[in-house]
């Protein structure tokens, strides 16, 4: 323990010493320097972290209890609340009404109502049949017996709470005893006197300390106020803990008020160093010995008492009133807390003094109020020193949280010993800036108390119990049932038939377009294959050295070449010969400029093929522009550009499309991969079909590969019914508005667009972001798919999804946190589902052309929303698995589906044209 200082000399009245110096002498015991007070804060934070963990809580005196109140208000609150005060000899019943006009302001009635001793200390019923009767008859005041209005129940004993509406009490304190609570939810005893009167009704929606309605009621006021202290016939403090240091809660998101109880603070025997003798005394004539030590050493209660005690012991000792003792001076409850108030004030002080003492029958000199004066000082300071270090030890821990140097922060205060005592308030302040230098503090007294806290508590429960409703109300269009999604797998499959029938194919939205690619790889594939990358703003070459045998390789170089936007938006001819000059320099650079080599071409923009060497540009996408290319094959194009360069000849063999290239690697790895699916920046999935289906190409026999390109699926207006207005925004905005409908439901450019605008009607609506919609929330595009990752990722705390956002400009809250989470959580799930939908209609058409009861088969993957995002692909194979039970699929991951893949396509294209040629 700390070795005693002497303190400082109090801020006296400058007095002649002497007569005081013995007093000083005398209540030694009772003077804290510093140094110990530094010490107290050590042992209280102590105390503090032992309350806050799971394995110390049920042996800690100060039980730092969790009280489900998470957020501060943020000025949003409207509504018309009541709040019940019980807490002390009488009972208060406030009206709150909470309005937006201008600003918000709050209008509020109340009624006070007695509680006899006798209800204090009789049953558990008739106490809360007493509560129940007083609200009855407010009501009639008030006339609002027949609305069911939001109730607030400020209830100022120590609680454990599981939620916001329920409170079982742990021990009374305060001079109430009735039988019966302890142990019980002050709810249900209510709500049961309420029912058993069966006249009004009323919704309790939380049960406050009001400790925490204080720290409520400034935070109105203040939006920095993060702790509540209360110092009047009891007192308490309350401040906002992280979640993860509260081991007695699930979850770390986020914060929540810790309501201390720190009167039980020394209940373990940690500050029997500081106690005095008085202390003890007075511990042991109370109603509960052994029991809030911390409380009898500071608050109200307790006050005026200890300074009887040690007057009736100096004037038995002769110190004072020459020794004159009376039974006034030793009745206990004589001389009160409020008496102390009167003695100090630095006027009119030791008239006061002289009256009260009068009052007592010790007729005292003029020396001896001197002596009163001083040790009222000596005791109300001590107990001003005392909360400043616990106070100090709170604001050292929201300090540590935070993790800044200097903390800015605002106390909530209340009660009559900090109101009404003319020096309490001036020297805590004092003793706590002078304990924690580091902090900027400012002390906020509670305009009308706990009540008004109870309401703002209740207001801000109801709104964000009506704020979860209306987001869970929104976020429910992105919930699809079971009998949706099968609706989905239908509605695909009719669109598929479509695009392969002759009839219906021009009309058709769904392409289906045939691919010429007839077989997967059997794995005799062998040589060397060029295969050219061409599907954005960068273009590859590669070269592939495929070798067959025991042990199958693929070998692959490459390098990247950058396509100049002048040259994505010039002339055909521009473009082809900028190619041919990147394959000259690749050809250079591998030193292979002789040889000719058969060449594959992943061209991926929608074309329609005749052969497997033949493509024809429908339309460009991604930017591109250059003219002249539109409705030409561009293996023609391509061969021209190579013959106008007259420098090598290549053997173009085949066109690809990357979807397709996905299929055939994974193929090669896994012969039973007959499905190609992208799920990045775009949609689009190919699989292999039997030629007799497939009327837009001649012959019967085999299989042939379909690209169906499914993005455009629903443009014919068949989703319709599951498109959200949020759908609909990101569509008339984007580049192809009416086009690719599907792939904005779920493909990687899009999501991020759909949550974007989700966040802005929840910002217009008030529910995030303070309601006020940044600059950078209006930019189109800003929320990557990659964000929606990171912010989906189980292993981010909020914390870091905040500063994603803040990375984007949005300052958010915790709560904002969560909703943002929650949203992209909606949109990611919904997108993973419907790609699920679309390819359990595939599978289960595989399924019934071969004539199955049971298929195995196994889809090559590649994209960058379902490698990189953390649930989509483990609900997308779910989703399969719910709506084709009868197949059962195998995902595989693709590497490099547009270059290997094309060098494959190429070498099951030799492999076959040899084949004939033989």
């Amino acid at each position: 323990m700390a070795t005693r200082k002497e303190p400082k000399a109090l801020d006296m009245p400058g007095y002649c010493c002497s007569p005081l110096c013995k007093i000083d002498k005398y209540l030694y015991a009772m003077r804290l320097s510093d140094e110990t007070l530094i010490d107290v804060m050590a042992r209280f934070r102590r105390e503090m972290k032992n309350g806050l963990s799971r394995d110390f809580n049920p042996t800690a005196a100060v039980k730092m209890l969790p009280t489900f109140v998470r957020s501060i208000p943020d000025g949003s609150e409207k509504g018309d609340f009541i709040a019940l005060d019980l807490g002390g000899s009488y009972f208060r019943i406030l009206r709150v009404k909470v309005s937006h006009e201008k600003k918000q302001t709050v209008q509020m009635e109340s009624e006070i109502y007695n509680t006899p001793e006798d209800i204090m200390h009789g049953s558990g019923t008739r106490l809360f049949d007493h509560v129940a009767e007083c609200l009855g008859d407010f009501m009639e005041k008030q006339q609002i017996k027949d609305k069911k209005l939001p109730v607030g129940f400020t209830f100022s004993f120590p609680c454990r709470q599981s939620k916001l509406d329920e409170g079982i009490l742990i021990t009374w304190t305060k001079r109430f005893k009735a039988s019966g609570v302890e142990g019980a939810d002050v709810v249900r005893l209510l709500n049961r006197a309420i029912k058993k009167r069966g006249d009004y009704d009323a919704d309790i929606m939380a049960v406050v300390n009001d400790t925490v309605g204080t720290m409520m009621t400034c935070g109105f006021d203040d939006q920095r106020c993060e702790v509540g202290l209360i110092i009047g016939t009891g007192t308490n403090a309350c401040y906002m803990e992280e979640m993860r240091h509260i081991d007695l809660v699930e979850g770390d998101e986020g914060r929540m008020c810790i309501n201390t109880e720190w009167g039980a603070f020394g209940d373990d025997g940690s500050l029997e160093d500081i106690r005095t003798e008085f202390d003890r005394e007075i511990d042991r004539g109370s109603l509960n010995p052994g029991k809030q030590l911390f409380e009898k050493m500071v608050s109200g209660l307790y006050m005026g008492e200890l300074v009887r005690l040690i007057l009736v012991k100096m004037a038995k000792e002769g110190l004072l009133f020459e020794g004159r003792i009376t039974p006034e001076l030793l009745t206990k409850g004589k001389f009160e807390t409020k008496h102390v108030s009167a003695i100090e004030k630095s006027k009119e002080g030791l008239n006061k003094a002289k009256e009260i003492l009068t009052r007592l029958g010790v007729e005292p000199s003029h020396e001896d109020c001197i002596a009163v004066q001083h040790v009222c000082t000596i005791v109300s300071f001590r107990s001003a020193n005392l909360v400043a270090s616990t106070l100090g030890a709170i604001l050292n821990q929201l300090r540590d949280n935070k993790g800044v140097g200097r903390l800015r922060t605002t106390v909530g205060v209340d009660g009559s010993l900090y109101k009404m005592h003319p020096q309490y308030a001036r020297r805590l302040h004092k003793t706590t800036r002078r304990l924690v230098p580091d902090s900027e503090v400012r002390f906020l007294l509670s305009e009308s108390g706990s009540g008004k806290g109870a309401a703002m508590v209740t207001a801000v429960a109801y709104r964000l119990s009506e704020q979860h409703r209306l987001i869970d109300e929104t976020l429910a269009e992105f919930k699809l049932t079971h009998e949706q999604l099968l609706q989905v797998k239908k509605r695909m499959r009719a669109e598929m038939e479509a695009g392969l029938k002759k009839k219906t194919h021009e009309t058709a939205k769904v392409k289906m377009l045939p691919t010429f690619v007839r077989s997967t790889p059997d794995g005799t594939e062998n040589g060397d294959f060029l295969a050219l990358d061409l599907g954005g703003t960068n273009f590859r070459v590669l070269l592939v050295k495929i070798r067959s045998g025991k042990r199958r390789t693929v070998e692959m170089h490459n390098k990247i070449y950058a396509i100049p936007i002048e040259v994505m938006q010039g002339t055909g001819e521009e473009l082809f010969d900028h190619i041919v000059t990147c394959i000259s320099d690749f050809l250079d650079y591998m030193g292979i400029k002789g040889a000719r080599l058969p060449l594959g071409f992943t061209f991926s923009f929608p074309c329609k093929q005749t052969s497997l060497d033949a493509g024809i540009l429908l339309n460009w996408t991604k930017g591109f522009k250059a003219t002249d290319c539109e409705g030409e094959d561009v293996v023609y194009l391509l061969r021209e550009g190579i013959k106008r360069r007259e420098e090598f000849d290549l053997d173009v063999v085949a066109v690809v499309n990357d979807t397709v290239g996905t299929m055939m690697t994974c193929a090669y790895e896994d012969p039973n991969c007959e499905i190609g699916l992208i799920v990045g920046t775009g949609s689009n999935a190919c699989y292999m079909e039997e030629m007799r289906n497939i009327e837009m190409v001649d012959g019967e026999q085999g299989r042939m590969c379909v690209n169906t390109e499914w993005g455009a699926f629903g443009d014919n207006g068949c989703l319709d019914d599951i498109r959200t207005i949020y759908d609909k925004a990101v569509d008339d905005y984007s580049l192809n508005a009416g086009k690719q409908r599907y792939e904005k439901m779920i493909s990687g450019m899009y999501l991020g667009e759909i949550v974007r605008n989700i966040l802005i009607d929840f910002t217009k609506r008030g529910f995030l972001f303070r309601g006020q919609i940044s600059e950078t929330l209006k930019t189109r595009h800003i929320f990557e798919t990659k964000f929606l990752s990171q912010i989906e990722s189980d292993r981010l705390a909020l914390l870091q999804v905040r500063a994603i956002l803040q990375q984007l400009g949005l300052n958010s809250t915790c709560d904002d946190s969560i909703i943002v989470k929650t949203v992209c959580g909606a949109v990611s799930r919904r997108a993973a589902q419907l790609c699920g939908a679309g390819m359990a209609a595939m599978v289960d058409k595989i399924r019934e052309n071969r004539g199955l009861e049971h298929l195995e088969i196994t889809v090559g993957v590649d994209g960058t929303l379902y490698k990189l995002h953390p649930h989509f692909s483990r609900i997308m194979h779910q989703t399969v698995k719910d709506l084709a039970p009868n197949c059962d699929v195998t995902f595989l991951l693709s590497e490099d589906g547009s270059g290997k893949g094309a060098a494959l396509i190429t070498a099951v294209g030799c492999r076959l044209r040899d084949a004939e040629q033989n």
